[in-house]
């Protein structure tokens, strides 16, 4: 299956950056969302299209607001290291 566009593969590095800060394996990240581990490796490798309810059990299961994830997912799109909640450096 082909990569879908950057911004997937941004969401789907967000998710594994924050499984793996926390410790979970794939398998047990997929169990705790209810999802397949096939399909999360799938998101994870921005090959999936997850629907806003799958996005929602993901950031419930890494213990994070969805926000959380989709800030983290645009700042790996866009090339922007910071940690997950925290401010932009002020100017």
């Amino acid at each position: 299956m082909a990569q879908r566009s950057q911004a997937h593969i941004a969401l789907g590095a967000a998710v594994r950056d924050l499984r793996a800060r926390r410790g979970i394996s794939q398998e047990a990240l997929a169990e705790i969302s209810g999802m397949h581990r096939t399909y999360l490796g799938g998101i994870e490798r921005g090959h999936r299209n997850p629907s806003f309810t799958n996005i929602r059990k993901l950031a419930d299961a890494l213990d994070v607001r969805t926000s959380e994830l989709l800030l983290r997912a645009e700042e790996l799109e866009s090339g922007d290291e910071r940690e997950v909640g925290t401010d932009p450096p002020r100017t």
